[in-house]
């Protein structure tokens, strides 16, 4: 069996990865260092959970241990998908260079320009950035990609789904020609393929598994699930969810929860607490603070459910995580891969089940079709669902805080009014109609006496051509001129 020793990494690396704890490398790992370190590019394909940001960052490391940084002109370059993967990468660099003397910047959003400014002005041997960030630094005049030796892209598929693929060729344009380029995806996507033509020069290809591929250490499951009237499908997903969780008893240790939308991720992650689980949302409407905040507590176990959108499904190295659930089905099929690939790391069991609905058996083929295996399914623990009677803009407020289950809310204040039929509501319709026009007789009859007192036995005079609802004081003016 290959270890780390074998693979001609620099001694200082060597001690740093054994303090670590770690004594051989996974495939991807074993299959991408001798050629990095040899200078050459490097196409590492492999599922999520492989170790692949070890596979550059133990190079990286060894290659830049020689040399020293100028100001403004970092001499490596890491760009990453999300701010959480960015900082997992500058963790892993902390880990293994903290027996070399090498400096790093990490550029993301939510952190102030002048902090990050100020050191690249001192100089950096890595430089960790998102796209966006990366370019504002650029534009601003405070940053030269003209020194970099080394550019990592990592996770490049969620690049092209995030729209960052332009940004991405903007960025290799900037660096030099004769620049190292190592380049790690979990898919190939012919977008993804455009490029790697294009900006790599006879890259060493290492596939590690069949792209898009799930772990075998990971018991899947889905259970298919219909609403009993379609505004209830929220609240009853939720008490399914909440049944699945404790179906697992104490073979579930920690849980991510993956919903698609920002808004479910709030509302389930206010439920959970509410019916007495340890849960908190993370999506990237939430500041950077906040979010790093989350998953600290979820890392240290001080957190047991973390509810989360994609921004979580790539790259977050959480290695203990014993469950995930998926609230609903992924509207893009390899993002089902990315999502479970979270439990079941480093060789360890773990445990995936899916929520589907009948709107979501369209993906859930499109996953089936995509992993090329029939995920197995599973009996719905709920028989007798009862959901509870609510507003649909309601989000459940009456949640019981001792753990209880959900039951039906007993306010009918319609059974206090008499129900009414459409003969009902005619014959009252009918008698309004009658009760205005009594009205406007009785109003007829006060004005017709008012000018029978003032015009005599015959009433007022009709004038021809007026018609008969002439106004009085109109008719006292010809009244007038006829009595003259």
């Amino acid at each position: 069996m290959t270890k780390f020793s074998d693979l001609k990494l620099a001694p200082k690396v060597l001690k740093a990865i054994a303090e670590a704890g770690y004594e051989s490398p996974t495939p991807i790992q074993a299959g991408a260092i001798p050629p990095a370190l040899e200078g050459r590019d490097v196409l590492g394909i492999a599922q999520t959970g492989t170790g692949k940001t070890a596979s550059f960052t133990l190079p990286m490391i060894s290659l830049l241990a020689r040399g020293r940084a100028r100001a403004r002109m970092p001499r490596s370059l890491v760009l990453c998908p999300t701010r959480e993967l960015a900082a997992q990468v500058a963790e892993n660099f902390d880990t293994y260079s903290k027996h070399l003397k090498l400096t790093k910047a990490l550029l993301i959003g939510g952190v102030s320009f002048k902090e990050q400014e100020a050191l690249i002005d001192r100089g950096v041997d890595v430089l960790i950035a998102t796209p966006g960030r990366l370019l504002d630094h650029f534009e601003r005049g405070k940053l030269l990609l003209t020194g970099v030796q080394i550019m990592v892209v990592d996770e490049a598929d969620r690049m092209l789904d995030m729209g960052f693929i332009p940004d991405i060729e903007r960025i290799f344009s900037l660096t030099p020609f004769t620049r190292q380029t190592l380049f790690f995806s979990a898919t190939m996507a012919p977008e993804i393929e455009r490029i790697t033509n294009t900006f790599l020069s006879a890259p060493e290809r290492i596939e590690i598994a069949r792209q898009a591929t799930t772990s075998e250490t990971i018991t899947q499951g889905v259970v298919m699930f219909k609403a009993s009237r379609k505004d209830r499908e929220g609240s009853e997903k939720r008490r399914l969810l909440r049944a699945l969780i404790d179906g697992e008893g104490e073979k579930l240790t920690n849980a991510i929860i993956f919903c698609n939308r920002k808004t479910d991720v709030d509302i389930t992650a206010k439920s959970m607490r509410k019916y007495g689980y340890d849960a908190a949302a993370i999506h990237g409407d939430l500041d950077q603070s906040q979010r790093m905040k989350t998953l600290d507590a979820y890392r240290s176990g001080e957190l047991k459910f973390l509810i989360a959108s994609d921004v979580a499904a790539r790259g977050l190295d959480i290695p203990s995580v014993s469950h995930v659930f998926n609230f609903d089905v992924p509207g893009h099929a390899e993002d089902y891969v990315h999502r479970i690939g979270r439990t079941g790391r480093a060789g360890r069991e773990g445990t995936a089940i899916t929520l589907c609905v009948p709107r979501d058996e369209k993906n859930l083929g499109d996953v089936e079709a995509l992993v090329k295996q029939e995920i197995p399914r599973l009996e719905n623990p709920i028989k007798d669902v009862k959901p509870t009677r609510r507003r649909k803009d309601k989000v459940e407020a009456d949640a019981p805080k001792d753990g209880a289950q959900e039951q039906p809310q007993a306010e009918e204040k319609a059974a206090e009014k008499p129900k009414r039929g459409r003969r009902d509501d005619r014959r009252e319709d009918r008698r309004d109609d009658n009760r205005r026009d009594d009205n406007r007789n009785e109003r007829g009859d006060r004005n017709d006496r008012g000018n029978r007192g003032k015009h005599g036995k015959g009433g007022r005079n009709n004038v021809v051509g007026m018609g008969d609802h002439l106004p009085s004081f109109i008719a006292l003016s010809f009244d007038e001129r006829r009595a003259g």
